[in-house]
């Protein structure tokens, strides 16, 4: 982990993927940019004055249907605290803390734009219990992604004004006792703090922020787990060529084809078309060697390049939404007004989290089908059947292993069922369609951390291969380096005995990876 660079500027320009990055999995502490500052300066104090004698929603009105009912001056300040205790209603197992993280400094983000009119010691507040690794416990059940993913917000805002719980030191802890263990202030609502801490869009961008860097390790994994079976068939480079996929004008078909070829460039198995089978005539009516491979080897560019496609979209959707202003109404202190809207809708983000979940989906499929040419004697005609390094009969090999990869790819198929057109009306039908953003990008990682038991099993196939092959001295630098790493990790065997705890290693380190 990197904590001695330059510190990352919020509120500096847009926040893109490779700073988000930085700060999630390098773990780079942030501070908030001067210029971003004055801006949330500027907009609270000039939502302090304009309040004077309007109505503005959330403010001095109560909240969705009952927006109808104007609210007197001392009770403004009570109904923020109401708003934020009465939604700390989150249910199921607490999100990920890399997830709420994310979510937190997606949150810092938008609030540093300067348009939520919030006092200036939230985003303080945020940005030091982003940079000590405070993150609040928030569950995965309650977002609607309309009107912002307002449950898993309130536990944020919750942990903000100094109550609920936080996860602490590896611990779940109750807040008040960490802020005192670490000098912090609880924050202390001035106008309109609980609203415009919740009402936005950043659980699901958060999620969706580490669902986009481990889909991005997958496919670079599915990459290398296709190259060192097209090595191990001694496969003909053509299907991952330049000149066969250039035809193909799509972007992401042909960067896996140079994928491809970067991680192949010294392989000694390859094989050119042209030496074997256009350079003298062929005189046998029944060829041994393939002419073509099986689809799940030779139309690899073609099926993981919308794949990555889908990626490089998702990122660019992501990165807009966690630089927008995504809550309601919003404060422009500039133009002298406040706009009422829906820019806490989370279409956008949750219809990219369900193309995305469709493509991992697709992505384990290839694995599983690739688990099962190596498995399958009959298909490969170079393998041991399952693999079995041991007495066939007696030894089973990996085939027990691969009805758990079956069953989980199966259970991606039907996490697959998109949740953007799973509208349910709620709050009195105010929110009569809504984005389940938060939703669909927790299943979305669901179907990523699936899909890492899926390919796990895959390499563990593979190397075994490599070692019945003897194959370590041919296969390329980038295979070996796989499999030599693998091996640390599991050592090869011919004997049955336990795999679970192996599997779980090996993805484990792939998970490491990102």
């Amino acid at each position: 982990m990197q904590k001695n660079r330059k510190s990352i500027k919020i509120g500096a320009g847009i926040l893109s993927y490779e700073k988000c990055y930085e700060v999630l999995v390098d773990q780079q502490m942030i501070e908030l940019d001067e210029v971003a500052m004055a801006r949330v300066f500027e907009s609270f104090y000039f939502l302090k004055e304009f309040i004077k004698d309007k109505l503005i929603y959330g403010i001095n009105t109560g909240f969705g249907p009952m927006a109808q009912y104007k609210i007197n001056n001392e009770d403004q300040i009570q109904l923020q605290y109401n708003l934020i205790r009465s939604h700390c209603s989150g249910s199921g197992n607490p999100i990920a803390v890399l997830n709420v993280k994310a979510l937190m400094l997606a949150r810092l983000n938008t609030l540093m734009r300067g348009y939520s009119g919030i006092h200036p010691d939230a985003v303080q507040l945020l940005k030091e219990l982003i940079n000590r690794d405070i993150t609040p416990v928030i569950y995965e059940h309650g977002g609607l992604g309309a009107s912002g993913d307002l449950v898993q917000l309130a536990h944020l805002a919750l942990t903000l004004i100094g109550e609920g719980e936080v996860h602490y030191k590896g611990e779940i802890v109750e807040t008040e006792k960490v802020f005192k263990a670490e000098g912090l202030k609880p924050l202390e609502v001035h106008i309109r703090e609980g609203l415009a801490l919740m009402n936005g869009t950043s659980a699901m961008c958060g999620i969706g922020l580490v669902n986009l860097i481990h889909a991005k390790n997958l496919l670079k994994l599915a990459v290398a787990s296709t190259s060192m079976i097209v090595e191990m068939v001694e496969s003909y480079d053509d299907h991952y060529s330049n000149e066969l996929n250039s035809v193909k004008y799509h972007p992401g078909q042909n960067a896996i084809a140079k994928e491809m070829q970067v991680f192949l460039e010294d392989s000694k198995l390859i094989k050119k078309r042209e030496k074997h089978l256009y350079n003298s005539p062929i005189k046998e009516n029944i060829l041994k060697d393939k002419v073509q491979e099986y689809y799940s080897i030779r139309c690899v560019p073609q099926i993981l390049g919308p794949v990555l496609d889908t990626i490089n979209y998702a990122e660019q959707v992501i990165v807009n939404e966690i630089n927008s202003v995504s809550d309601n109404p919003i404060i422009d202190y500039e133009n002298k007004n406040v706009f009422h809207g829906g820019n806490f809708h989370g279409d956008y983000a949750s219809l990219e989290m369900d193309k995305l979940k469709i493509s991992i989906t697709r992505l384990s499929m290839l694995c599983e089908r690739q688990l099962n040419f190596l498995l399958n004697d009959k298909l490969n005609g170079k393998l041991p059947p399952f693999v079995n390094l041991g007495t066939l009969g007696l030894n089973l090999g990996i085939q027990g292993v691969q009805f758990t990869a079956t069953s989980t790819t199966a259970e991606n198929q039907t996490l697959s069922f998109p949740m953007y057109v799973h509208s349910i009306p709620s709050n009195n039908d105010n929110q009569d369609i809504v984005s389940m953003g938060a939703n669909a990008a927790l299943i979305a990682q669901k179907v990523i951390f699936n899909t890492y038991e899926v390919i796990a099993i895959e390499f563990l196939a593979i190397i075994q291969a490599i070692d019945h092959l003897n194959l370590q001295t041919k296969i390329s630098n980038n295979g070996l380096d796989y499999y030599t790493k693998l091996r640390e990790l599991v050592p090869v065997f011919q004997k049955d005995h336990i795999k679970y705890k192996e599997q779980a290693k090996i993805a484990t380190y792939l998970k490491s990876k990102v």
